[in-house]
């Protein structure tokens, strides 16, 4: 016995591998995001503001102010009569008199809030990088996209409902169908016995009824009743073949195919503030992408007098500066299009980042190529100037604006706007919804 002790011990070990670890809850954690949701989306949009590029995707220690976390408690009214007993108490002794203090419940300690009601505590917790990043773009969607096909090679998949099915998991069974089987057929298999067995029992109590019936003539009656009540006993309350399980089947889904074109300003005039500033904004749009949208291909293109399509990691690392020639861009973005993103399947975005600094009759350029080429293949895009002043560029983008409504324009000086202009550029509203 003493050497099955050890072996018997082994057997009842639980080792807890959750990820959350020991003494902490998930459920409590879950419910406490879902109900504070909009302050901590806007505490996280406050957070992001002067991050640099490095570390813009790590998590965050967000703070709430107190009065917005507070949970309702119960104190005591006034009036009544109540005993107390006070640790370390010296002065007073049973029976002795004591004012009430005015002004109703005493101020806690702690607070740290001044007369003017200033300084008031706040509570602080910290989210993980995926908690971050999802308050972050939870509201945003590229706008105008529409779901095109069937993909073959990852297709989306919905779930619905298709009736019921004799034989399924016993975690889908659907009690309320199976118990309505088994009753009819219970019914069908027993309508004949019952029948039979009230005639029989009705002729037995005829028979009672008379001195005279012959002994044997009864008793084979009651035999006759016996057999009938045994043949309905036989009969299962639920049999396997009652059993009904709810079946769902699994549809494709049309599937977005987009593609999204980063073109970036690399020329002389763009000075490292001005190309920092655009890098922020092209990392944020490449893990927006990446994040909500698996199927989305990103090109990458640089220019200055010439433009060339460079992998992600050249894209924001490389240093190769020169003059400016911005319609260079665009017509190499065009002739990708036309090489590989023809089709009415494909969801053509374009974004492009400049200081604005470009030769007068290339900007005309530009504009005719957006009007005549781009535009007409895209569902949207969206120009940010990283320079306050109004270059010929902005001129002429701002009258491509006004004739279409899938180009959108705006300006970043400061790291701090990144963020509120990335928002408004890509906001969720009913014509970004996915059709």
């Amino acid at each position: 016995m003493a050497n099955d002790r050890p072996e018997r011990a082994a057997l009842h070990q639980v080792i807890d591998r959750r990820l959350s670890g020991k003494n902490k809850s998930i459920g409590n954690r879950e419910r406490f995001l879902r109900r504070y949701r909009e302050q901590i989306r806007d505490a996280v949009r406050k957070a992001v503001g002067d991050r640099s590029i490095h570390n813009i995707e790590d998590g965050a220690d967000i703070s709430l102010p107190k009065r917005d976390v507070s949970e309702p408690v119960f104190n005591h009214g006034p009036g009544g009569t109540r005993e107390m007993v006070h640790p370390g108490n010296q002065e007073y002794l049973r029976g002795d008199r004591i004012q009430r203090p005015r002004g109703g419940s005493g101020g806690g300690g702690g607070s740290g809030a001044s007369p003017d009601g200033q300084g008031e505590d706040e509570f602080t917790f910290r989210i993980s990088r995926e908690e971050f990043m999802n308050y972050f773009f939870d509201d945003l969607a590229l706008p105008r996209l529409v779901r095109t096909q069937l993909l073959a090679d990852a297709p989306e998949w919905k779930s619905r409902r298709a009736g019921y099915v004799s034989e399924g998991n016993p975690t889908s069974l659907h009690v309320v169908r199976s118990m309505r089987v088994g009753l009819a057929r219970r019914i069908a298999m027993g309508g004949e016995a019952r029948r039979q067995l009230r005639r029989a029992e009705a002729h037995l109590a005829l028979l009672d009824a008379r001195p005279d019936t012959p002994a044997a003539e009864r008793a084979a009656l009651a035999r006759e009743i016996d057999e009938l009540r045994a043949r309905l006993a036989r009969v299962p309350f639920l049999d396997p073949f009652d059993l009904r399980y709810r079946h769902r089947i699994r549809e494709p889904l049309p599937t977005s195919k987009a593609v999204m074109f980063c073109l970036m300003d690399v020329s002389g005039s763009m000075d490292e503030s001005r190309k920092d500033l655009a890098k922020r904004f092209f990392i944020l749009l490449y893990l927006f992408l990446t994040r909500h949208y698996k199927q989305t291909d990103v090109v990458f293109i640089r220019h200055h007098t010439q433009a060339q399509e460079v992998q992600e990691d050249e894209f924001f690392h490389a240093t190769e500066s020169g003059g400016t020639v911005v319609s260079s861009a665009l017509t190499l973005m065009h002739e990708i299009i036309r090489e590989r993103y023809m089709g009415q399947e494909w969801n053509i975005y374009g974004a492009q980042a400049s200081d604005g600094d470009n030769w007068q009759q290339d900007s005309s350029k530009c504009r005719e190529l957006l009007d005549r080429k781009l535009l007409p293949l895209c569902r949207y895009f969206a120009y940010v100037q990283v320079a306050d002043e109004d270059q010929n560029l902005w001129e002429e983008y701002t009258r491509v604006r006004d004739a279409n409504v899938n180009f959108a324009m705006q300006k970043i000086v400061t790291p701090a706007q990144i963020f509120p202009v990335f928002r408004d550029l890509f906001k969720k509203s009913p014509m970004g919804q996915a059709a």
